[in-house]
């Protein structure tokens, strides 16, 4: 299967803030699979501490959203996450389901969607 994305709809009993303590965990996994870790370490460890700190205060965070050849995108109008790739790929689908996996051991509860970007919007 191939996929330009992959999204994870949250349930509606899910709150932001129950995303917190996974979130390092997904952000980190993510940048490693899509080979965009940033050198700088302390540049890391920005990028988890706020958009930490916005999930613990119950708020939609950043993500990763940067140039690059994947995204990690929190839409405005919609209580989810997505990865978006650059053209439809396995790797899309390799790492949306590695990082459901992730979620689902922290028992975030989630559905995981292909291809919605153009629905949605």
């Amino acid at each position: 299967m191939k996929a330009t994305s992959g999204h994870f709809v949250l349930e509606e009993n899910v709150e932001y803030k129950d995303l917190a303590e996974v979130f390092p965990e997904v952000l980190i996994t993510f940048l490693q699979e899509t080979g965009q870790v940033p050198e700088d370490e302390d540049v890391l460890r920005m990028f988890i501490y706020l958009n930490q700190s916005e999930l613990e205060k119950n708020r939609k965070p950043e993500g990763y959203n940067r140039k690059g050849r994947m995204r990690l995108v929190f839409p405005l109008d919609r209580k989810e996450f997505y990865i978006r790739g650059t053209s439809k790929s396995n790797e899309v689908v390799r790492i949306a389901e590695k990082l459901s996996r992730i979620l689902k051991v922290a028992n975030i509860n989630h559905e995981l969607e292909w291809n919605r970007l153009y629905l949605s919007e």
